[in-house]
């Protein structure tokens, strides 16, 4: 079961991506360009949060799926956070996704108030911006390529 849900967060992981720098450039553009907002921006963000939290729900399973709750145990957490792998793979890792995860759920329930275009994009451009960010910062870059 680990293996093949390793395999599916890791391959959908690139469509969260992908997702989450269109989306962002997306608010970025059009805010400074001042445009209107269109059904299809709000497609893009929707699917966007849509994408973010399946990633979310397959990591978490991903985590109580691996050995990393008995390593925690066994281990203990002094041990664990002088390892900068293990502490990358158990710790920040799932902590800056979560807080990428609700970054763009805030920015999106944010846009959603307001009721003119410009704040629409400001809003989506700060929190997706935000986020994306937090997933390029701790993406396990070495597995990846």
């Amino acid at each position: 079961m680990y293996e093949t849900v390793y395999v599916i967060h890791s391959y959908w992981a690139y469509l969260t991506l992908f997702m989450i720098v269109i989306a962002t450039f997306n608010a970025l553009f059009k805010f400074f360009g001042k445009k209107e907002f269109h059904p299809l921006d709000f497609r893009i963000s929707l699917f966007t949060l849509i994408v973010t939290h399946i990633q979310l729900l397959i990591g978490i399973v991903l985590f109580f799926a691996s050995d990393y709750i008995s390593l925690i145990s066994d281990m203990g957490m002094k041990e664990l956070m002088g390892n900068k792998l293990l502490r990358s793979n158990v710790v920040e890792h799932p902590l800056m996704m979560i807080i990428a995860v609700v970054l763009i759920t805030i920015g999106y329930s944010k846009h959603k108030k307001k009721l003119t275009s410009v704040p629409k994009f400001k809003m989506l451009a700060i929190f997706y911006t935000l986020a994306l960010i937090c997933v390029l910062a701790k993406i396990p870059w070495a597995t990846w390529f």
